[in-house]
């Protein structure tokens, strides 16, 4: 599972953060770009675990869900850049961008990556009474029924959204979108029956689909996942070319003093090297990766230019 750790730069981070000794002195909030249960807030809540042992200060998950994480990324933006503010966002934070004409902030210009977390596939489920048991059957499905499937997502060009539409667009279907606060609420919507299938996180949708309240058809990713070994990719089980993961990252305001963003991207690559925080991630189908602070604001860069590219051409725009 742990794919890529911080590189040995532990000595020039020593260096470099002498003038932040001390940090952080008091408690740490963590906005999380999603509602409860989502998996976001999964991985937000597994990293404060351990940042709060490794610091001795608590770090606070703040829960700020709306507009694919627009919401919570403004709030770190223009934050005080002083590291006790940050902010744990998917990979929505890398597409945005090219959604959204009008964003109240420019991730380039004010927002930072401190490190990348993770990835994990998603996974496709739909409600028992949906006559589908892979994706195959539920892409004839959909084709039969135009406009009868509903889906939820975590909110309008969030992770899930894309996902789903990604997965519309490549399938030729016609289904119906239905925005939620969070994929926590999508999820209990597809639970009632509400919406018929949502596209979400292996931690999220694992859980249902094991009491039998949900059905399970694939995992997003190019690969199968070692959460879900027996559940095909999408593109194993019917739709060719389908591959989506999603990726968490730790970010800040651009103004953060490089020397507090060493401190903390240090200390979150040693908890990422903890047995406990490997077991727990990986329980959720997280794969670790980790990494400085440079190499994560390359990463993020070539995603914002990957996702706009993708975006374009699927002639995929926000509601």
């Amino acid at each position: 599972m742990y794919r890529i750790l911080i590189p040995a730069l532990l000595l020039a981070a020593a260096c470099a953060t002498a003038g932040a000794a001390g940090f952080p002195e008091r408690p740490v909030r963590m906005l999380a770009a999603s509602a409860a249960g989502g998996g976001t807030d999964i991985i937000a809540r597994l990293l404060s675990q351990q940042l709060t042992t490794v610091w001795g200060q608590q770090v606070i998950v703040d829960n700020r869900p709306g507009g694919g994480g627009v919401i919570a990324t403004d709030i770190t933006a223009k934050a005080v850049p002083d590291g006790y503010t940050l902010l744990l966002q998917s990979v929505g934070i890398s597409y945005a961008p090219a959604l959204y004409k009008n964003l109240p902030f420019d991730v380039k210009r004010d927002i930072v990556a401190v490190t990348i977390v993770g990835s994990q596939p998603f996974v496709v489920a739909v409600h028992p009474s949906v006559a589908a048991k892979s994706v195959t059957e539920l892409v004839q499905l959909a084709k039969t029924k135009p406009g009868e499937i509903r889906f939820a997502s975590g909110g309008v060009s969030g992770a899930s959204h894309l996902g789903s539409e990604l997965f519309r667009v490549i399938a030729g279907v016609n289904m119906v979108h239905v925005p939620y606060k969070g994929t926590g609420p999508g999820t209990t919507a597809l639970l009632s029956g509400e919406v018929q299938m949502v596209i979400a996180g292996v931690g999220t949708i694992l859980p249902h689909a094991k009491s039998g309240k949900v059905r399970a058809l694939a995992v997003t990713g190019a690969k199968r996942s070692p959460a879900a070994p027996d559940l095909p990719t999408v593109a194993e089980n019917g739709l060719p070319g389908y591959a989506f993961d999603v990726w968490y990252g730790v970010f800040a305001s651009a103004k953060t003093p490089r020397a507090t963003l060493l401190i903390i991207n240090t200390d979150a690559n040693t908890a990422l090297r903890d047995g406990e925080t490997i077991k727990r991630f990986g329980g959720a189908g997280v794969d670790l990766i980790g990494g400085s602070v440079d190499e994560s604001n390359k990463y993020l860069q070539s995603e914002m230019t990957k996702w706009a590219k993708v975006i374009r051409e699927a002639g995929i725009t926000a509601d």
